[in-house]
């Protein structure tokens, strides 16, 4: 496991645009970033591996496009063009034994971030 810490939330008013960060302790395999909204299940938002193939959810396909430093064990999430129901608490996740393929199930990823809130007005 590593340690994840995330960055780069705020709020914006919908059209607008945020960049998260997220930085690792350590080398990792896979990176996603999910979100959960009030009162809904978490669900993933995008997932990229060490070869930088990426997988999106429908949602987001088009505006939201993620990136991986293998060197600095980081990665970013741009989003462009949110609407109100982007918004939700985001979490950094990653995988550190494995990366064979990208998955957004959250069972597949060993380390997590505390989160950062992302609040899209309309």
């Amino acid at each position: 496991q590593v340690h994840l810490v995330e960055s780069g939330g705020g709020s914006v008013q919908a059209g607008g645009s945020l960049r998260l960060s997220c930085a690792a302790s350590g080398s990792t395999r896979l990176m996603a970033w999910f979100r959960q909204a009030p009162g809904k299940e978490r669900e993933g938002v995008a997932g990229i591996d060490s070869v930088h193939r990426t997988t999106y959810a429908d949602s987001v396909k088009g505006r939201f496009t993620i990136s991986k430093d293998n060197v600095k064990n980081t990665q970013n999430l741009q989003m462009n063009s949110l609407k109100p129901e982007d918004t939700g608490l985001y979490y950094c996740a990653a995988q550190t034994r494995w990366g064979y393929i990208v998955t957004l199930r959250d069972v597949d990823y060993n380390s997590w971030g505390q989160g950062t809130q992302v609040i899209v007005s309309s």
